[in-house]
């Protein structure tokens, strides 16, 4: 339940804090005093769209806090949730779940499992189709216990249509599949690549561009060793040795220039295979070209070098020989989904049954429970419809749908607009549903409208025996719905330099009994508190 609530900045609200309590909460007061403001800042705190025209008049921003006790939720620490929502002008949003940030999605989708909100801006999961087999079964409880039983099988399918999916699906596609890896595998064998190949041919390439001027050049070094450095030294070597005889030092030198002039030959020998290799023909710049574009190709395609083509190709043979092999495989699986698929098909059709029998009950239940309301005309009609597809609740699809009038057409009910009416009519339901609704928090705003009498009390005894399983927050006129409440809050507006403010008051025994007078005749005198103190004395216990 919400224990506290904090509305900042929004319309003629300035600032309230309200402590609210368990069982059922009745806001009365002044029209025009913002009693409306705070469903809309509920709503505001579900995670609903937001106008900046909200935004207290000279004010930047808007800010709701609730602290929320849900002693069983994951989240709840010492059993308390603090949820808040600050919208600035500019439009910036900051939502928080006990301090930690979340974005308005996360924030609705949490809030949409805690409160509901019937009124004139219905968010309710009631009026949500997706929500209606999950009342339903909720309604018919034990009775469809092989839910439990499907549920198992259909998670078993789920994995089983995961791994098909896994192994290229049909047979089609995994063919396709077969194909495109076999198409790849057959181009990067016959491309015959080696590792260090690629490296080569870009040094060959290099050479084959330059090959004019390494000509030039090695050519001017031959001749310069040919016709200069080895005449020259070959000359000094036998002036020294015409003198070697007499002194060893000669002889030694001459001994050294003789290894160098051998080592020169041998440089220019190389030089002039070098220039002779250098010379490349058309057809083998050509193939140098081609096979470096085939490498560039297979390169683009599967990987940055030769050897992650090369592993690449690995892979693609193991893939190659596992797609091949599989064929087993996907025959145990296709054989086991069908078991299940058996399975699964003969359970849905059992709860199919008992939904459409718990339908009825349902249907009836509600009927019921709108006539009480004085909605006699109204008629609830709960379908079940058969889907030709596993879901992981079954087959089923359940809509509601409504006739609100005699001689009209029945719609679905999250067709039919909000307001005092649908307020009643989701009353209806929630009551039937009191024992098996799992959203804690129920907010009803003007579901007096245009009632009164004996319809007016039979909504304040159903808002009572709600109450009882749930906190309820209601907004009313009727002093049938205040004399009923649990908790009475006064809610008014004064004028504070200049200014229009909201204030909020929680109303002690003596006060709500006034309340009560004020909104029956309109003044506070001894009949209408006489009158008060019957409305009172007939409270539910």
């Amino acid at each position: 339940m919400i224990t506290t609530l904090h509305i900042k900045n929004i319309g003629i609200i300035e600032e309230i804090t309200i402590d609210l309590n368990k069982g059922l909460n009745v806001l009365t007061g002044e029209t025009g005093a913002g009693k409306t403001l705070i469903i809309d800042a509920l709503l505001i705190l579900s995670g609903e769209r937001f106008s900046k025209e909200m935004i207290r008049k000279g004010e930047t921003n808007s800010f709701i806090e609730a602290c929320i006790y849900l002693p069983d939720n994951p989240q709840a620490i010492d059993g308390n949730i603090i949820v808040s929502r600050e919208i600035n002008s500019n439009g910036r949003n900051l939502c928080k779940i006990n301090g930690r940030m979340v974005t308005v999605n996360e924030l609705k989708e949490f809030m949409t499992k805690i409160i509901e909100i019937h009124g004139q801006n219905d968010n309710q999961t009631l009026l949500d189709n997706q929500y209606h087999l999950a009342y339903l079964d909720g309604f018919i409880g034990e009775k469809l216990a092989t839910k439990k039983e499907y549920e198992t099988y259909y998670e078993a399918y789920c994995k089983i249509e995961k791994q098909l999916k896994e192994n290229y699906g049909d047979e089609k596609e995994r063919e396709r599949k077969l194909d495109l890896l076999q198409y790849q595998y057959e181009e990067i064998e016959q491309a015959k690549l080696k590792q260090g190949e690629e490296q080569d041919l870009d040094v060959q390439r290099k050479i084959m561009l330059n090959s004019e001027k390494i000509i030039e050049n090695l050519k001017q070094t031959d001749i310069a060793l040919g016709e200069n450095a080895i005449d020259a030294i070959s000359t000094a070597i036998r002036s020294l040795e015409k003198i070697e005889n007499i002194d060893i030092k000669y002889e030694e030198t001459a001994n050294n220039l003789k290894n160098i002039y051998y080592e020169l030959q041998e440089i220019a020998r190389e030089i002039t295979i070098n220039r002779e290799e250098t010379e490349f023909n058309d057809e083998e710049r050509n193939q140098i070209e081609e096979r470096l574009d085939i490498i560039h190709n297979l390169k683009r395609k599967y990987g940055n070098t030769i050897s992650e083509i090369l592993s690449y190709k690995e892979e693609i043979k193991t893939e190659i020989e596992h797609i091949q092999n599989l064929e087993t495989y996907i025959n145990k699986l296709q054989k086991e989904k069908k078991e299940i698929e058996e399975k699964m098909q003969e359970l849905a059709n059992q709860m199919h049954k008992i939904r459409i029998q718990g339908a009825i009950e349902l249907s009836n239940k509600i009927n019921k429970e709108l006539e009480d309301l004085e909605m006699k005309n109204a008629k609830i009609q709960i379908k079940v419809e058969e889907k030709n597809i596993f879901m992981n609740t079954g087959i089923d699809i359940v809509t509601i749908y409504i006739q609100t009038n005699l001689g009209e057409d029945e719609k679905q009910l999250s067709k039919i607009a909000s307001g005092g009416e649908i307020s009643r009519i989701m009353l209806g339901i929630k009551t039937v549903l009191a024992d098996t609704d799992k959203v804690p928090i129920l907010i009803f705003d003007e579901i007096d409208t245009g009632i009164s009498g004996k319809a007016a009390n039979s909504v304040a005894q159903k808002l009572h025996l709600i109450a009882k399983k749930h906190q309820v927050l209601c907004i009313s006129h009727l002093p049938n719905i205040a004399a009923i409440a649990d908790e009475n809050y006064f809610i008014s507006k004064n004028v504070v330099n200049e200014r229009t403010n909201t204030n909020i008051k929680r109303l002690s025994e003596d006060e709500t009994l006034k309340e009560i007078a004020r909104i029956s005749s309109g003044e506070v005198n001894e009949i209408s508190l006489k009158y008060a103190q019957e409305l009172r004395n007939k409270k539910v216990s």
